[in-house]
């Protein structure tokens, strides 16, 4: 007799025995990161962090969660030190005398009365 070509679910394969990775939805992935839901989604729906989508939603493994952090991380600016030599503070420029303005006239707005409103209702009585 020849074999099923499906197994039946009841009998165990192979890919069942290994643990299937945790999917956080947006808001929790927000929640962790300290931002909103609306920046997590913007960032998926731009391409610019790493997400699966399941359907036509976005969803984040522990490993897209730790390269986000990985892609955002800043780290200090480290200045190139040669040894023996002592770095010297730089001087701020002096800054430049500003000569007095001229007073310069200003000039009182008023504004028009809207387009919508009536000409009878600005106190002329027909």
């Amino acid at each position: 007799m020849s074999q099923a070509a499906i197994p039946p679910a009841s009998t165990t394969t192979p890919y069942a025995e290994a643990a299937l990775p945790r999917l956080y939805v947006p808001e929790e992935v927000a929640a962790a990161l300290g931002c909103s839901a609306w920046w997590v989604k913007d960032r998926a729906r731009r391409r610019l962090i790493p997400f699966t989508r399941v359907g036509r939603a976005y969803r984040f493994s522990d490993e897209h969660l730790a390269e986000i952090i990985r892609m955002h991380e800043e780290r200090p600016a480290q200045t190139p030190q040669r040894p023996g030599v002592v770095s010297v503070p730089t001087r701020k420029p002096r800054a430049r005398r500003q000569q007095p303005e001229t007073a310069v006239p200003t000039i009182r707005l008023e504004a028009r009365p809207p387009r919508r409103m009536t000409k009878y209702q600005f106190g002329k009585a027909a």
